[in-house]
């Protein structure tokens, strides 16, 4: 079995992918930013900002696959 596929091995990267979220956030509050909006002074602005932008994503390309998908036999027909 694939060390990627096995359940002790996922959590493990899991726990990792939390832990460098975390600590890029928390890195945040180290470094000076300088923003160009109001909204881009709030603290852990991006991490909220990539993961909508991730959601509008998901989302927008599930209602697309609806609106653009054909039947499974479509190109059976003949």
């Amino acid at each position: 079995m694939h060390w990627l596929v096995r359940p002790e091995n996922i959590r493990k990267l899991w726990i990792a992918f939390i832990a460098i979220l975390v600590l890029t956030v928390l890195a945040e509050f180290f470094v000076e930013s300088h923003p160009h909006f109001g909204i881009d002074a709030l603290p852990a602005f991006n991490a909220w900002f990539g993961f909508i932008g991730c959601v509008i994503l998901v989302f927008g390309s599930k209602l697309l696959g609806m609106w653009l998908k054909r039947p499974d036999d479509y190109y059976d027909k003949q």
